[in-house]
């Protein structure tokens, strides 16, 4: 199957916990959607580089994504020419449509660093003269939310693919929380149940925002073209 969307995450979960919903709505409309990681998140307090694989494969198969992975250093990921001609490799082997990435701002710098490699990567990907492959250049670029909130372009109504998203969260037993499942060792951040439930109060914010019980918002330099028709039938 062609690739019509690539989520591009830092680190194994990222995808998954900020547009994880919008993926799941994707493959179940029958779109080509894949996840690239750009490290195995081997620098994470807990868990394993090959532990956070095999949580990565489960979470994939939740979503009907196909995966991908990159090794660019997690705890300091490098985004040099020679990054960004691996990751221009994949785009032009994948052509996506649309590209979907971390934010240019956020909590870990790891998030930020592999925003601007993948939008650089991006726009050099469609330059002929740079690296090796046919040229192409995806259509948008679009930032999901993870940490700090920002000011959305849009928002994706994913309350159908909500049930998905929580499973594709769950395959990450070493990292977040799971009432369900505790996660064993130090504590984190994201292994709190308030961080888990903070990714639901967002979801349900940005959902109200729509008119939907669940949405997942997206940041972009420049705003998405909508039709005239399509003005018709929003929220009130």
């Amino acid at each position: 199957m062609s690739t019509d969307v690539l989520a591009v995450g830092a680190h194994p979960d990222d995808v998954e916990l900020g547009c994880g919903g919008t993926l799941a709505s994707l493959a179940s409309a029958g779109y080509g959607v894949a996840i690239v990681h750009l490290t195995a998140g081997e620098a994470g307090t807990r868990g394993t580089a090959e532990t956070r694989r095999s949580e990565a494969e489960a979470a994939a198969a939740v979503i009907g994504a196909s995966l991908h992975w990159l090794d660019f250093g997690d705890g300091g990921l490098r985004r040099g020419d020679r990054e960004e001609d691996e990751l221009i490799a994949l785009l032009r082997q994948l052509t996506p449509q649309v590209v979907l990435s971390p934010p240019p701002r956020d909590r870990h710098p790891d998030h930020e660093r592999a925003h601007a490699l993948t939008k650089d990567a991006c726009f050099y990907a469609g330059v002929g003269a740079r690296g090796q492959g046919r040229p192409h250049r995806p259509q948008a670029v679009w930032s999901y939310m993870i940490h700090h909130p920002f000011e959305p372009r849009f928002i994706v109504d994913v309350t159908r693919a909500w049930d998905a998203k929580c499973r594709a969260m769950d395959a990450y037993a070493s990292q977040l929380y799971n009432s369900k499942k505790p996660v064993e060792g130090p504590p984190t951040r994201v292994s709190s149940p308030g961080f888990r439930a903070s990714v639901e109060g967002r979801a349900r914010h940005y959902g109200e925002l729509v008119g939907a019980e669940f949405g997942e918002p997206f940041f972009g330099e420049i705003p998405p073209g909508v039709t005239a028709s399509s003005l018709l039938g929003g929220p009130a």
